[in-house]
C-alpha cells in the first residue's frame, strides 16, 4: 500500500521510500524529513474532494504532501 492510498485518520508504518530514478531528490528529501522504514505515519486530512495536499503526521510533526509525493512512500499494515 502507498501513503497516497491511506484513508483520512488511518495509520500505518513506513516500509520504504521508492525512488523514481537514481539520485531522486524528492525521495531523498522525504527520507530526510523522517519517512524511513519502521516509522508510524497517519493521514490527518486531505485537500478538497480527496485531492491535494495530504496532511500527514510522523511523530509530532505534520507535513503537507502532494499525492504524487505520498505515492512514493510504501507502507506496511495500513488500516482503513
Amino acid at each position: 500500500m502507498r501513503l497516497s492510498e491511506l484513508k483520512k485518520g488511518a495509520s500505518a508504518v513506513v516500509r520504504e521510500v521508492e525512488e523514481a530514478h537514481a539520485s531522486d531528490p524528492i525521495a531523498r528529501r522525504l527520507r530526510e524529513l523522517g519517512f524511513v522504514g519502521g516509522e508510524p505515519v497517519r493521514v490527518v486530512a486531505h485537500g478538497p474532494f480527496g485531492g491535494d495536499p495530504l496532511l500527514v503526521q510522523i511523530g509530532y510533526t505534520r507535513f503537507a504532501l502532494r499525492r504524487a509525493e505520498a505515492a512514493r512512500v510504501l507502507l506496511d499494515g495500513g488500516a482503513a
